[in-house]
């Protein structure tokens, strides 16, 4: 969960060890400083301890990106919102799920 200025926040989905590219995350919200989300602010927004966050479920709506390769294995496993214990699905049901969710590539080579 990132917070892109005062009370705004985008949440980033990622595959398994990948990690944002900052540069290209800050590129693509059009904005020159990102954080990362306290431990506050991640409970606040998403109603979930960090480490457990997933994309559903939320309290209110919240801007949802996804790294592209999220979407290439078959399955795929989610924060449940419960710490050690994740969601696992078909990639193709994830998408449906998702909805609106703005899919592109987040994280570095």
């Amino acid at each position: 969960l990132f917070r892109v200025a005062a009370g705004e926040f985008v949440m980033v989905l990622m595959a398994g060890p990948g990690q944002v590219d900052w540069r290209t995350l800050r590129q693509y919200l059009g904005q020159s400083r990102l954080t990362t989300a306290s431990e506050a602010e991640v409970r606040q927004v998403t109603g979930y301890e960090r480490g457990a966050v997933g994309p559903f479920g939320l309290p209110a709506p919240l801007r949802i990106l996804a790294d592209e390769r999220i979407f290439a294995p078959a399955e795929v496993s989610i924060g449940s919102g419960v710490r050690g214990t994740t969601v696992i699905l078909a990639s193709a049901a994830l998408r449906r799920a998702l909805g609106d969710v703005e899919i592109g590539r987040f994280a570095g080579e």
